[in-house]
């Protein structure tokens, strides 16, 4: 099994932002010395959730920063996206990375809206724009002249430059936040991410992937190798105790909730606009944002404990982010030094 550092900063203020970036930048070359195996970046805007806001920006800055971990966007949100434009940049990182990129896309966020208002695009068009966007994509990344007459773009190129330093092109992979799109991704007989789940779920998919995978006629080798490169998303923090680790990361998992939909709040208040009917009051909290489902926290030997059931899943790669909401950087470096040392020799 892969372990990966999803590095999703939080912000709680403007006047934060540079110094976390820096900070961000620092617990990324630490990861990289330790030894992980990828990177993972997100892109959300306007709130302060992720204070570097744009992983392709901040990929460029990765891949001088570090020398050995990948470096994946999970995700690029494809319909804030010019397609060749993005083209150009991911080009460029796989030749300063020397190809240790991973091209991870999604639609666009399900929660936030002021994301898709800031740059003028209706939410309602994001899985549109985001298959026409990576078709475009792929395209030019084949090096040759070429036109695009489509729904969003309509596009004339005689060449791509730089043209890729992976061929064909950059590893790409698509997310899936729903079983829905899970099953769309597997009927390809492509790998995916998935977003937090509670451990039922979890395995639940991952078996229909397995099931989904069969009945479009790959064998179990074929199979087995296309579970290796999926991955699933949990946040952890270790210490050398389990009440160490529940005193600080269970407040800042909180605190770090109660950031994520501030924002949300605010312009529903506003505006009534939202992507998802908001929430009743008093309603149980989904997955992503419960303490029980998707916090993993304690001593090395509880971590590793509560982390075996992903593995026995047959996942290949676990993405987890270890500075959770205004958790400070030497809790997190002192958090991912124990995963490394203590936790992995255990799994």
């Amino acid at each position: 099994m892969k372990f990966s550092n999803f590095l999703f900063p939080d912000s709680m203020s403007a006047a934060d932002d540079g110094r976390i970036i820096d900070e961000t930048l620092q617990e990324a070359r630490l990861t990289d010395a330790l030894g992980f195996d990828t990177i993972w970046l997100a892109e959300h805007h306007f709130d302060g959730i992720v204070a570097y806001v744009d992983p392709v920006a901040f990929a460029a800055a990765l891949a001088v920063a570090t020398s050995r971990a990948r470096i994946g966007f999970a995700v690029a949100q494809m319909a804030l996206h010019h397609p060749i434009r993005l083209a150009e940049q991911v080009a460029l990182i796989d030749h300063i990375s020397k190809g240790r990129l991973i091209v991870g896309l999604g639609r666009g966020t399900a929660y936030n809206i002021y994301d898709y208002q800031g740059y003028g695009i209706d939410h309602t068009e994001a899985q549109a724009r985001f298959e026409e966007a990576e078709a475009v994509m792929f395209e030019a990344w084949q090096g040759r002249p070429m036109r695009h007459s489509g729904r969003f773009f309509n596009l004339m190129l005689p060449e791509l430059r730089p043209s890729t330093f992976t061929k064909p092109h950059p590893y790409v992979i698509r997310a899936a936040a729903t079983e829905h799109g899970m099953l769309e991704i597997a009927r390809r007989g492509n790998p995916f991410m998935m977003n937090v789940q509670n451990n039922a779920v979890t395995a639940q998919r991952m078996e229909l992937y397995r099931q989904t995978l069969r009945g479009i006629g790959l064998d179990e080798a074929t199979i087995a190798a296309k579970l290796d490169e999926c991955w699933v998303w949990r946040n952890v923090f270790v210490a050398e105790t389990d009440a160490e680790a529940e005193r600080v990361a269970i407040p800042a998992f909180k605190a770090m909730h109660e950031h994520r939909v501030a924002m949300r709040n605010r312009i529903y208040a506003e505006q009534q606009a939202s992507i998802l009917p908001m929430p009743a009051p008093g309603s149980a909290p989904p997955a992503h944002a419960a303490v029980e489902h998707a916090l993993v926290c304690g001593s090395p030997a509880t971590v590793a404990e509560k982390l075996a059931p992903l593995k026995a899943t047959g996942v290949g790669g676990l993405i987890m982010q270890f500075r959770l909401g205004p958790m400070n950087y030497e809790q997190t470096a002192a958090s991912l030094t124990l995963f490394n040392d203590k936790v992995i020799p255990g799994l």
